[in-house]
């Protein structure tokens, strides 16, 4: 058996034999090629560092365009490159404030036209100097420019603007300006009135009319806080200025009025309006309307609240 199993899967013939070095052959190189890469791959040094220089140079001449020019701190990581101070004029020295020269001042103190023009442009964005050292942060002036100028700086306080508007006179009594509102009518209002309330805007004063409506006006001042969606505590605030005025409401005929505009009516809905249907179609017309309280669903409450829409004739 074992003579078997050796001549099945360990020996080959000769053509399988070539295949299998040309396949190790082929593995090999794939593993080892990668190690003469370096040899191949030509380094250029020189043009490496050509190329670094030429996007100094760029980022150099860029710089003078002030592109962050909201504060000075953004430059605080920037290196200035060294300029020979021989292209710069010698100019002059005296006391002079950064945030108020003029292009002219900068150009007598030894800066170039194209800089100072630059800083006037960094000033006119919002831009200050708060300290003579800020002048290090400046984009091309030399070392030894910057030297001889922090000496000579005077930078003065800036006023607030609000020094600018008239003192508050403590001698007089202010009162407080307080909007003058209106009483409103809770049954002839419309929805402008109601609006001009506190709290209440379009949309609560257009729910507070159609509520309105729905009832047949109202008889208490506190029917507003029922307002879909009318928060207590806004209905308090503009309780005071609601008052109850003698329109008369519009009523029902519980003898002759239908299912249909019975349900309608927000303190009968459905439930109310068939009953009273029923009870009238089962005994008759009502005498009075306190024949509704014979009416089991009708409580005291419920009667208390829906009596003064109803009527019977």
């Amino acid at each position: 058996m074992w003579n078997k199993l050796v001549n099945d899967y360990f020996v080959f013939t000769s053509k399988e034999r070539k295949g299998i070095i040309i396949l190790l052959v082929i593995l090999f190189s794939i593993f080892i090629i990668p190690y003469f890469f370096p040899y191949f791959v030509k380094n250029n040094i020189e043009e490496d560092v050509q190329f670094k220089n030429e996007i100094a140079l760029l980022q150099i001449d860029s710089s003078n365009n002030y592109s962050k020019n909201s504060s000075l701190e953004y430059y605080d990581d920037y290196t200035p490159p060294v300029y020979n101070s021989n292209n710069f004029p010698k100019g002059e020295s005296f006391p002079f404030d950064p945030n108020t020269a003029t292009v002219n001042d900068w150009m007598r103190l030894g800066v170039k036209e194209k800089i100072a023009l630059n800083i006037q442009k960094y000033i006119s964005k919002g831009g200050k100097f708060k300290e003579p050292e800020d002048l290090k942060k400046i984009w091309g002036i030399p070392k030894s420019t910057v030297d001889r100028l922090i000496p000579f700086v005077d930078i003065k306080a800036q006023e607030t603007s609000y020094s600018n508007y008239k003192k508050w006179d403590t001698s007089q009594n202010y009162k407080p300006y307080k909007r003058e509102i209106n009483l409103v009518s809770i049954n002839e209002a419309d929805s402008s009135a109601f609006v001009e309330l506190p709290g209440i805007g379009p949309s609560f004063s257009r729910r507070i009319v159609k509520f309105r409506n729905q009832l047949g006006g109202f008889y208490s001042v506190n029917q507003v806080a029922e307002t879909f969606m009318l928060p207590d505590s806004t209905f308090q605030k503009i309780k005071p200025y609601l008052v109850l005025d003698a329109t008369p409401l519009r009523k029902i005929n519980i003898n002759t009025a239908t299912y249909e505009e019975m349900k309608n009516h927000p303190y009968l809905r459905y439930t109310l309006a068939n009953a009273i249907v029923q009870y009238r179609t089962q005994h008759g017309n009502f005498s009075s309307i306190e024949g509704i309280k014979k009416i089991m669903i009708i409580t005291d409450e419920i009667y208390k609240k829906v009596s003064p829409y109803l009527i019977v004739e």
